[in-house]
């Protein structure tokens, strides 16, 4: 039976309540999984409010924060359908039906945040919004869950040999996979919002997100180390059922691309600023954080995860963005 038919029907039912066709009235149903005090919580209602006040009180987003409507996979199966209207979720699991999106994935292939925003905002990002519409989604703007650094229960992480043996859950994504494999780690993907609890019971020893996100989801209760190797990022695509983009005229499709945007901008400022309070905060409640990995031990292993996308895809789109200035 396919994923998508297990969508309840009650959540349909619940869902199609909120997503009404009024003349000139909208009301749309946005999931997500941030939790109550993620900056993607603060963007997404910054969004909301944005598109309501833009469309004079026309447009109303209804939020379903913290995956209250399903884990990541069931929310986009969910906007594809057509039960929920848009969704933000990590790059990783539209990967598994875009492969192309693979791109964004690869270890070490953004140097910083302004590296990634020019990418983000070229013909590269353009092209890979683009390709979701082929899926059924319209790719309104790039959220983001930001650089990724490892955590875990065992030892400290400095160099690579490090991550030998330790079980670590990653996203579903084969780019990060393949490179976790090269570094001598298990990893084993595994929906975010059962990673506490695997945490706290043993069944995984540590994990990768940003900082924010790590605090944020309360992982420094059951994680001791913290070793900031930033070996890949992740943007969060905000998409829409393109169906229902496609029914609306075109200053409500403005309207939304613009909100959309605006709250994209908010989050990653957000997450700059709270990075840098967040780590302080980890220390203080007693992670041991190396700052300084040797992360040229980790760039060795990443190859193999940038050679594989170049096989199915060739190398142009990993061109344009190493060259990007």
């Amino acid at each position: 039976m396919p994923k998508t038919t297990l969508i309840s029907t009650a959540l349909f039912s619940a869902l199609l309540s909120g997503s009404v066709f009024a003349a000139g009235q909208h009301t749309f149903a946005l999931s997500h999984y941030g939790s109550p005090s993620d900056t993607v919580t603060k963007a997404t209602e910054f969004m909301a409010k944005r598109a309501n006040e833009l469309s004079n009180g026309r447009i109303t987003i209804k939020l379903h924060p913290n995956s209250e409507l399903g884990n990541s996979d069931t929310q986009i199966d969910g906007t594809r359908m057509g039960t929920i209207d848009i969704v933000v979720v990590g790059n990783p699991y539209y990967t598994t039906f875009n492969e192309k999106l693979n791109l964004l994935d690869l270890p070490f292939l953004f140097r910083d945040e302004q590296h990634v925003e020019k990418v983000l905002n070229s013909d590269v990002g353009e092209q890979l919004l683009n390709s979701l519409e082929e899926s059924n989604l319209k790719g309104l703007a790039f959220y983001e869950i930001g650089f990724r650094d490892i955590t875990n229960s065992k030892k400290q992480i400095n160099t690579v040999a490090d991550l030998s043996h330790l079980k670590l859950r990653t996203t579903p994504n084969p780019a990060h996979i393949a490179a976790f494999k090269e570094w001598g780690a298990n990893p084993t993907p595994m929906p975010f919002n059962e990673v506490y609890f695997s945490l706290k019971t043993g069944v995984i020893d540590g994990q990768e997100n940003p900082v924010h996100h790590i605090y944020n989801n309360n992982l420094q209760e059951v994680q001791k180390y913290l070793s900031l190797t930033h070996h890949a990022y992740t943007a969060a695509p905000m998409s829409m059922n393109l169906d229902r983009f496609n029914s609306l005229d075109q200053e409500d499709q403005a309207i939304l691309l613009q909100a959309a945007k605006e709250g994209a901008e908010l989050e990653k400022k957000l997450n700059i600023e709270e990075n840098k309070i967040y780590l302080d905060k980890l220390k203080q409640q007693g992670m041991e954080v190396e700052t300084h990995p040797d992360v040229a031990t980790f760039q060795r292993g990443a190859q193999k995860a940038w050679d594989d996308y170049a096989q199915k895809f060739g190398r142009e789109m990993i061109s344009k963005v190493t060259e990007t200035q």
